[in-house]
């Protein structure tokens, strides 16, 4: 009997430690990145909400390595760095195009396959190459999103999003950002990068995770 309530009033401080910290997403958080059209597209997402939101630019913070196995683990050691950087709550993203002739590569190294200059232009390249190589033209594919928060107290909360659809070449569109020129959602006949960024904002990968966070951390239903 001692034992189970040492447990119970354990797990009831760690619900109410969580429950005081959702109260900093009413003010002000850090995106864990440096990729200006990644925060442009939290702040549009948070916008509603009032929510100052800051970039690990901000703090100086070293993008940490991703050494994960998953997009999840992935997000969290960013996401984890950010907090420990600034002190305050931090959510950070790891997400991925997915391409099912290529056996979901480049996944977990979309970013990776840019290189360490971010050109997504010669990672769109190695993909065409490689699709190329297998004879295929148009391939399904999916992105998929990982979103970590972590607060000071270090609780943390993961959600992740996928959106479906497939590749197409050549690249159309300038809007959005890394791989979004050569992915077509089902459904729609444009692509990402040809896109209103408010439509793929409603529909994206990182915007189905988002929804997932609203639910349980703003209470927006």
């Amino acid at each position: 009997m001692v034992l189970r309530r040492l447990l119970i009033n354990r797990r009831n401080y760690l619900n109410n430690s969580i429950n005081m910290s959702l109260g900093i997403l009413d003010e002000e958080i850090v995106i864990a990145s440096h990729n200006s059209g990644k925060i442009k597209e939290f702040r549009d997402l948070f916008k509603k909400y009032k929510i100052k939101i800051k970039s690990a630019s901000d703090f100086n913070i070293v993008e940490p390595e991703e050494t994960g196995p998953t997009f999840s683990d992935n997000a969290l050691i960013k996401a984890r760095e950010t907090m420990k950087g600034s002190g305050q709550v931090s959510i950070a993203d790891d997400s991925g195009l997915c391409v099912n002739a290529l056996d979901g590569d480049p996944g977990i190294y979309s970013a990776r396959w840019a290189g360490e200059d971010k050109n997504f232009s010669r990672a769109i390249d190695i993909i065409k190459d490689k699709l190329e190589n297998k004879k295929v033209k148009k391939t399904k594919a999916h992105f998929v999103c990982s979103l970590a928060v972590v607060w000071p107290n270090q609780q943390y909360k993961v959600y992740e999003g996928k959106v479906y659809g497939k590749i197409s070449f050549p690249p159309r569109g300038n809007n959005g950002f890394g791989y979004d020129p050569i992915f077509i959602p089902n459904g729609y006949k444009i692509t990402f990068g040809e896109m209103d960024p408010s439509e793929k904002h409603s529909i994206s990968h990182r915007a189905n995770a988002f929804n997932l966070l609203k639910l349980e951390l703003l209470n927006d239903r």
